[in-house]
């Protein structure tokens, strides 16, 4: 079956401000009923958020990983991003600037291009050019650094040669571009497995270690087609895109029957570790590089993998509104939650214009959301309580990503209206002097000090202009 035209253009994973700011403010005014004055007031509110968490980031945390709102100060976080138990942490390390360069679709010096701040977007390529190096005996999750890191210098190298004519002359030098390939480079040990499926560690400077785990996630040997596939038509260096592709076929084919996946395995020997699977943690980005990469290369193996995956989730994991987990052997339910990082799912649907099931899900999420003031990590559906540990929200833009599209597949208001209530709990709940900070406890909305990088941007590599994959 061949795939239909997709309802949008492929953005993908936008910045919690910037995505706001982009549905508030764009589209003719009167058009939804949503006024110049109300769109304005809501721009000025997003701009000034995002200073906010930039100029403190800069003023504080600069060029150390990520920042500590509420002690103003900051944390080399890199090697703890899938580390739950903080293991093997590096003695050495002093940062690799994550939150400056990292991005789903845009990072914060890409959007310092969407706000026209050029002068701001000079000084970011100057201070990662300067402050930049993946020569550390760090530990790091290839997954987390390659959506991160990875993206991120690709997406602002592409947006640096597309806007050389506002920069100095001379400024750029393709340095973001040298960067990248050097990451790139120190991820492919990873991938020298008997599967092709990478290790979820490796050293940055080492390699891979003696004794690594052999355990890895869909989403970690699933979730690397894009920026790794970029990197090769930008460089000319087919390992980056063959490494990956070849990772993604085999995952691929350790499919069960009902064209389901389980959550983790081994790979060494491409065995099945966790059967139970969703569209939450450990999966999600599976799903959604998927139709990204068919968007994006125009290939129809990623179409023709992604079809069949969709078709699977939706008779096996949706329930009404809902999607909960299920076992990938039988397609039996194991698990009635709400996670927030279902809420991408309602995205993809949209860019795949399934709209009317997106905005059913939708809604209730926001009805969760609606409840709590913000949408917690887990919500147990079978009870209608809260996880009782994992009552947690870190800022994650995954909601508002997917209200981002649905408004620009329907420029229905209502979905500005939704953006405006992101953007009023944000503000109420989580903003403070020194930047915006987690909640650890939705029921009290206690919060704690970290500002993740991902609050100001998330998963998922641009769909670069097609001139740039000649």
């Amino acid at each position: 079956m061949r795939s239909p035209e997709p309802s949008l253009p492929a953005p993908a994973r936008l910045v919690v401000v910037a995505l706001l700011l982009a549905a508030l403010t764009g589209g003719a005014v009167g058009v939804d009923g949503y006024g110049r004055a109300r769109r304005l007031h809501m721009k000025n509110k997003v701009l000034e958020m995002f200073y906010h968490a930039y100029d403190n980031y800069m003023t504080y945390a600069f060029p150390h990983d990520e920042l500590k709102p509420l002690t103003k100060s900051f944390t080399d976080s890199l090697s703890e991003l899938g580390n739950p138990n903080l293991e093997r942490l590096p003695q050495d390390y002093n940062g690799s600037a994550l939150t400056l360069v990292y991005q789903g679709t845009l990072h914060e010096v890409v959007i310092l291009v969407v706000l026209g701040n050029f002068t701001e977007f000079e000084r970011g390529i100057l201070c990662l050019s300067e402050n930049l190096t993946f020569d550390v005996d760090a530990q790091i999750n290839v997954f987390e650094c390659n959506i991160r890191l990875l993206g991120g210098l690709i997406s602002a190298h592409l947006l640096a040669k597309d806007y050389s004519s506002q920069l100095k002359d001379g400024l750029y030098q393709d340095q973001l571009l040298h960067l990248a390939e050097s990451l790139g480079n120190r991820f492919l040990p990873a991938f020298e497995t008997p599967t092709g499926l990478p290790y979820a560690w490796i050293n940055l400077k080492y390699g891979v270690m003696e004794n690594e785990t052999t355990e890895t996630s869909t989403s970690g040997c699933g979730s690397l087609i894009l920026e790794m596939g970029v990197l090769s038509r930008l460089t000319g260096d087919s390992r980056y895109e063959a490494a990956a592709l070849r990772a993604l076929r085999k995952l691929w084919s350790l499919r069960s029957s009902l064209n389901l996946l389980g959550t983790t395995l081994d790979v060494v020997t491409g065995k099945w570790i966790e059967y139970s699977s969703g569209i939450g943690a450990g999966v999600d980005s599976f799903y959604e590089y998927l139709i990204k990469a068919y968007i994006l290369f125009g290939s129809d193996k990623y179409w023709d993998m992604f079809h069949s995956a969709y078709l699977a989730v939706q008779k096996y994991f949706r329930h009404g509104p809902w999607y909960h987990e299920a076992d990938m052997r039988t397609g039996e339910a194991t698990h009635w939650q709400l996670t927030s990082l279902q809420a991408f799912w309602r995205g993809l649907q949209t860019l795949l214009g399934d709209v009317a099931a997106a905005n059913l899900s939708h809604r209730e999420f926001y009805n969760v959301w609606q409840r709590f003031g913000v949408l917690p990590e887990r919500y147990l559906l079978d009870y209608g309580i809260l996880h009782p540990t994992e009552k947690y929200y870190p800022l994650r833009p995954e909601f508002a990503e997917s209200t981002f599209y649905l408004y620009q597949a329907t420029k229905d208001p209502w979905y500005l209206e939704v953006g405006e209530t992101i953007i009023g709990s944000l503000n109420y709940y989580t903003k403070v002097d020194g930047g915006f900070a987690s909640v650890r406890d939705v029921s009290t909305m206690k919060l704690e000090d970290h500002q993740h990088s991902f609050f100001l941007s998330e998963t998922g590599a641009p769909p670069p202009d097609k001139k740039h994959m000649a």
